[in-house]
């Protein structure tokens, strides 16, 4: 019943809504505010949480996330200091951050690099247009998740951003093309890479297109060559994410969609196209200004095991989720959130409490986030 009262609420934003006020893109982690020091912005956040997915396998983790990783604990998701400086034609940022999700998400990097959401310097190619050119460790636009969890209708990531880059090292060159459209282009070392990992260099591009005050739609792009020691095989990745953010009164809806095409070398020297893609839609109800209720649902499909790798050895990996998540606005800087999720899977890919190999994983979260 809950999840068919669920989909009416979706069914409604979809078609039935008029459109009034303004949609960020929360794909980004642009949206934490800060204190003003002259042209110095100084903010703050963060991220608690405690989550258990009811089994004892996997070394207390929660299989395929980054994000809220840590099973039965107290923990920190991320916690980070946003320090940004602009003038007129020249801006910069530096967003050390902490945590479980940073432990996780950049364990392949090195050193100091590991501790670095963000760090860029950019300057103003134009006097009269928005025309900027940034580089260094950038924020990836790939699908409308962010690592930054108080932007989203739920608290946990979809599958969907846990597999895309969640940063970008490279040069972004961005511009304002009308009032409706802003276009980026990076050059990149890699996918989600800070230390390139072969002589290469990748692409992406952006694109952001607001047909209505309250719709924002989001096209991405990235190609690149993705061999490296530990995937001597790989080559060419050619990948597409599109995706909708909508919020009107009461209402906040959005969707995703990509598909990726890893091509690798096989043992007679000829290349083969290996297929992932995912698909996903959140609707949110306000109740008022403090209680709202939001639900996922998702699809994502893995077959030949580029992303992700079965825990328990079963291959391939496709799953669907749904979960309901209670959002509670405690402070105008600070949330609370509920969370439920199950996953269903036609193949053996998660473990139950016995640590027997099963075809469905519950997870139940909590947390708290705090901000200025």
């Amino acid at each position: 019943m809950v999840l068919k009262q669920f989909i009416l609420i979706l069914v409604s934003i979809l078609f039935f809504q008029p459109f009034y006020g303004q949609v960020s893109n929360t794909g980004l982690a642009d949206t934490t505010g800060g204190i003003q020091i002259e042209k110095l912005s100084i903010g703050g956040y963060i991220d608690l949480y405690y989550g258990n997915h009811f089994s004892n396998a996997n070394n207390n983790q929660v299989p395929y996330f980054v994000s809220m990783s840590r099973n039965n604990e107290l923990n920190v998701n991320l916690a980070y200091i946003d320090l940004r400086y602009q003038n007129p034609s020249f801006r910069a940022r530096l967003i050390p951050g902490f945590g479980t999700y940073m432990n996780a998400n950049y364990s392949a990097e090195p050193a100091t690099l590991k501790n670095l959401v963000e760090c860029s310097a950019g300057i103003k190619l134009s006097k009269s247009k928005e025309i900027w050119l940034d580089a260094g460790i950038l924020g990836s636009p790939y699908t409308n998740e962010s690592a930054i969890s108080k932007d989203h209708l739920m608290y946990t990531r979809s599958l969907a951003p846990e597999y895309v880059p969640y940063y970008l090292s490279g040069i972004k060159l961005s511009a304002v093309l009308s009032s409706k459209v802003n276009a980026y282009l990076f050059l990149l070392n890699g996918w989600q890479q800070i230390q390139d990992q072969n002589a290469g260099k990748s692409m992406g591009t952006q694109i952001e297109y607001r047909p209505h005050a309250n719709h924002l739609i989001n096209w991405n792009t990235y190609i690149g060559d993705e061999r490296s020691e530990a995937s001597p095989d790989f080559r060419m990745r050619y990948f597409s994410d599109i995706y909708w953010i909508f919020k009107k009164n009461r209402y906040a809806a959005t969707a995703c969609f990509y598909v990726g095409n890893q091509t690798k070398q096989n043992q007679f020297s000829t290349s083969e196209n290996h297929i992932w893609w995912q698909g996903n839609i959140i609707g949110q109800y306000s109740f008022s200004e403090k209680y709202a209720l939001s639900g996922r649902l998702e699809y994502f499909n893995d077959t030949h095991n580029i992303q992700i790798s079965p825990i328990t050895g079963n291959r391939p990996f496709k799953t669907f989720s749904g979960g309901l998540c209670l959002n509670v606005k405690v402070d105008k800087n600070a949330m609370f959130r509920l969370e439920g999720r199950r996953f269903f899977s036609d193949d053996l890919v998660y473990f139950d409490r016995n640590k027997t190999p099963s075809k469905n994983m519950n997870w139940l979260v909590s947390n708290i986030t705090v901000w200025f």
